[in-house]
């Protein structure tokens, strides 16, 4: 996939920073398994976590608590 757009990811009127946010916690899981793992990564981790959110692989979940 290349470069998938915000609006295809966000859906049901989701912030952009609980987006960039649980991609780099996504981002910092890949990395932190790869090294567990001794595993030498082929593409970047935020590009890797942008795909998985993009196919639905992960999904993030707002606290309604928390907007304003």
């Amino acid at each position: 996939m290349l470069r998938p757009a915000v609006v295809q990811i966000l859906k049901n009127n989701e912030s952009y920073y609980s987006l960039v946010i649980a991609v780099a916690k996504r981002a910092r899981d890949i990395t932190d398994e790869a090294c567990n793992n001794k595993i030498i990564l082929d593409e970047k981790p935020v590009k890797t976590a942008v795909e998985e959110f993009a196919s639905s692989e992960y999904r993030f979940i707002e606290d309604p608590s928390l907007k304003s």
